[in-house]
């Protein structure tokens, strides 16, 4: 199908002249010309050309009350009429924390920061500097943001991080330092064995295990039973700290985040995305024994954008409304993502491609694949990841749009007209998609 395109081409080479790459971050480069929006609304939106998309991206994760959401609009027009930042303490900032720690299982004192990269590294670093030690686990296939410290084995080529029963930390970027991870044990995600033999080695070292609870960037991996159970047992009995990356997950998969869906606690999360409906906030939230080092300054947290009050206006919009409205938001969501994946997987089957779906009805991923799960990365660098491409371009020309590599992302905006027409445009994209691979 053709879309037209010729006013997002002017923009592109517009772009290409004074911004690197024509985008402002790497996720955002497509083959050929990348998505330049001119609005949207609600779970659709429309490019600069007038085409219109059923959005399955949601900004990567943020917009779980749909684009331009009402709370959130007026939060931030109200906000903006009293100032734009303050560089001082104001109300909002402290409800916010209050919804948090009564919202997250792990919350009795909270840090707020303006990007998820920034909250997982001051997570890090609290980590390090509350047990004063400085290695820290983390698993293949999680990303955690794109700082130096953590950007190892995010999506590394198998042949350069080594076998899973030996893995090394491959940088995610030229222009990290040659020793950045030598402070990492890179181990493979859902094997508690290796990080049982980790700490037997190296447990009065280890300041930390980082973990992506619900794993959602590569693929949607939920963790094997035992897994996250393990992983707090080992670290409480070592002193280490447990550190859960919700960017993604929280408020998302639950009011409480993957912590609460799943059941474990750990000692530090960070939180970002879903909790403020678009606007640039993320959290840093735990234990008041942990937080502690920052409330005595043993530990530096610091940013002149954080608690910013637009945006936190905007977290408090969407944290209270999460909160006060959990059961007429969330059930209803996932069961219409959980019969999303259902209609998926049967348009797969109807089409005879082998398309797997796993993940929660809230957040889910396809993959290409005979394989009946994923568990880790290798297994996910085992699909046909190139199909996917193909499968994402397909729904792109017929407008729907998803993440590249076969990420879903649900709102309460997404209803059953729109369901119902997210899957006629799947059920024309399936079929010869393995045969144009062959071709």
């Amino acid at each position: 199908m053709t879309r037209s395109t010729a006013r997002s081409e002017a923009l592109f080479a517009r772009a290409q002249r004074t911004i690197a790459g024509g985008v402002s971050s790497d996720a955002r480069r497509m083959p050929g010309v990348p998505l330049f929006v001119d609005h949207a609304h609600g779970a659709e939106l429309w490019d600069v050309d007038g085409n219109r998309y059923i959005d399955y991206v949601l900004g990567q994760g943020p917009n779980l009350l749909g684009h331009a959401a009402p709370e959130v609009q007026e939060a931030v027009t109200m906000q903006v009429t009293r100032g734009i930042t303050y560089a001082a303490q104001h109300e909002l900032e402290a409800e916010a924390a209050e919804l948090i720690c009564e919202m997250v299982p792990c919350a009795e004192l909270v840090r707020f920061n303006s990007v998820g990269s920034e909250a997982v590294h001051a997570a890090l670093r609290l980590a390090r500097g509350h047990t004063g030690r400085a290695k820290v686990i983390k698993f293949e296939g999680n990303y955690h943001g794109w700082l130096d410290p953590v950007l190892y084995s995010v999506h590394p080529d198998p042949e350069a991080a080594g076998s899973p029963q030996a893995l090394r930390a491959v940088p995610g970027s030229a222009g990290q330092t040659p020793h950045g991870s030598d402070e990492l044990i890179l181990l493979p995600h859902n094997d508690l064995d290796a990080v049982r033999s980790a700490f037997a080695a190296h447990g009065s070292e280890i300041a930390a295990v980082i973990v992506e609870p619900f794993l959602c960037n590569t693929g949607a991996i939920m963790p094997v039973p035992g897994f996250l159970e393990g992983l707090r047992e080992l670290t409480t009995a070592h002193g280490s700290v447990l550190i859960f990356d919700e960017i993604i997950s929280g408020f998302r998969v639950a009011p409480g985040g993957a912590q609460e869906l799943l059941g474990v606690t750990p000692d530090l999360a960070a939180f970002g995305k879903a909790m403020a409906g678009g606007m640039q906030v993320s959290a840093l939230a735990g234990s008041r024994e942990v937080m502690n080092s920052i409330t005595d300054g043993t530990v530096a947290h610091a940013g002149t954008f954080n608690s910013h009050p637009v945006a936190m206006a905007a977290a408090v919009a969407v944290l209270r409304t999460l909160h006060e409205q959990r059961e007429s938001i969330y059930p209803p969501m996932i069961h219409r993502g959980e019969q999303l994946m259902a209609e998926l997987r049967a348009a797969g089957q109807a089409a005879g491609v082998p398309l797997l779906v796993e993940g929660t009805g809230a957040v889910f991923q396809t993959y290409l694949t005979e394989a009946d799960t994923v568990r880790n990365y290798r297994d996910f660098v085992a699909t046909d990841r190139a199909g996917m491409a193909r499968l994402h371009q397909r729904l792109f020309d017929r407008g729907v749009s998803i993440v590249p590599r076969g990420l879903w992302f649900l709102s309460t905006e997404h209803t059953d007209d729109l369901l119902a027409e997210t899957l006629e445009a799947v059920a024309a994209a399936l079929p010869g998609l393995q045969e144009e691979e062959n071709g």
